[in-house]
């Protein structure tokens, strides 16, 4: 049951995170496009992009619900490397929930009302800490601190 376990985990992540990850670290440069000129054909990749880390973050849901589950399964739920693990995945959705996706609308909204834009520099940082704090977790999962599982 574990390794099925642990097996879900690993593919809700890359199925629900990396396309978040995609979007959102493509949505800055997309979006400077947009401002910088004419929205042509930019503003309906810019929506796309949102959508789909609107609709991939509420996969993503899975992947800490797996992961809660697998680390159970093993007994390693009051381990550091896990804890930190669970701290970090909170850290990042509400990063993407509370700052990114707002930013994302915001940006939406003001390149369809043709008003000023935030600056897609603050997006870009911080999409870019939603970013490092996902690599950080997976590597807290890839090197596991402690461990004593040997899965």
């Amino acid at each position: 049951m574990t390794k099925l376990l642990l097996s879900l985990h690993v593919l809700a992540a890359i199925v629900a995170v990396g396309p978040v990850t995609v979007a959102a670290s493509m949505f800055p440069a997309t979006s400077r496009r947009v401002i910088g000129g004419p929205p042509g054909e930019a503003l309906p990749v810019l929506r796309t992009l949102h959508r789909v880390c609107r609709v991939y973050a509420g996969v993503g849901i899975a992947v800490p619900l797996f992961g809660l589950a697998t680390a159970g399964s093993l007994g390693v739920l009051g381990d550091t490397w896990v804890v930190v693990s669970i701290v970090l995945t909170a850290a990042a959705a509400g990063v993407l929930a509370l700052l990114v996706l707002p930013a994302q609308e915001h940006v939406l909204a003001a390149v369809e009302k043709s008003a000023p834009v935030l600056p897609p520099q603050r997006l870009a940082m911080l999409t870019g800490l939603f970013n490092l704090l996902w690599a950080t977790v997976t590597a807290l999962m890839i090197i596991r601190p402690g461990s004593t599982t040997g899965v």
